[in-house]
């Protein structure tokens, strides 16, 4: 009964984990409600420095090391992850990285013009969520689903 036991155990522990859900994120004095993929890839590509309004865009992003960002940022840029290191290794001064979705909502909240990938879960009322091709993240269909 023990072997059984542990064994069931075992097979539970080793169950993938669901992904997160990730969602484009912007400060609440942003008008801007959706953003097509195209655009969101030249912002982050750095090609697209300001919004309509013509503020600033302040691209923040969590370390690239987590899973979840490196893929919601391969899908974005449409890279390989080694393609994708060498980018951001290559623009280090272009964003501000942080090391958790609190401190990534803070700076977003705080920095007219932000913009950033937050898990969906993690999200406040401090700052609006963005659609992506006319999709919100839980949407099938989203980019970063």
């Amino acid at each position: 009964m023990k072997k059984l036991w542990l064994i069931l155990l075992l097979g539970l522990c080793c169950l993938p984990c669901e992904a997160k859900h990730m969602a484009v994120v912007v400060n609440k004095s942003n008008s801007t409600a959706n953003v097509s993929a195209q655009d969101l890839s030249k912002i982050f590509q750095v090609n697209m420095r300001k919004w309509a309004d013509g503020k600033s865009i302040t691209i923040v992003v969590r370390d690239a090391s987590s899973a979840e960002t490196q893929e919601a940022l391969q899908r974005i840029y449409k890279m390989s992850p080694t393609e994708l290191q060498a980018f951001l290794a290559g623009h280090k001064g272009t964003f501000v990285t942080v090391d958790s979705d609190e401190a990534l909502l803070k700076i977003v909240e705080t920095t007219p013009g932000a913009i950033g990938l937050v898990d969906v879960y993690s999200i406040t009322s401090k700052v609006n969520v963005v659609k992506v091709d006319g999709k919100l993240p839980l949407e099938q269909g989203y980019l970063l689903h």
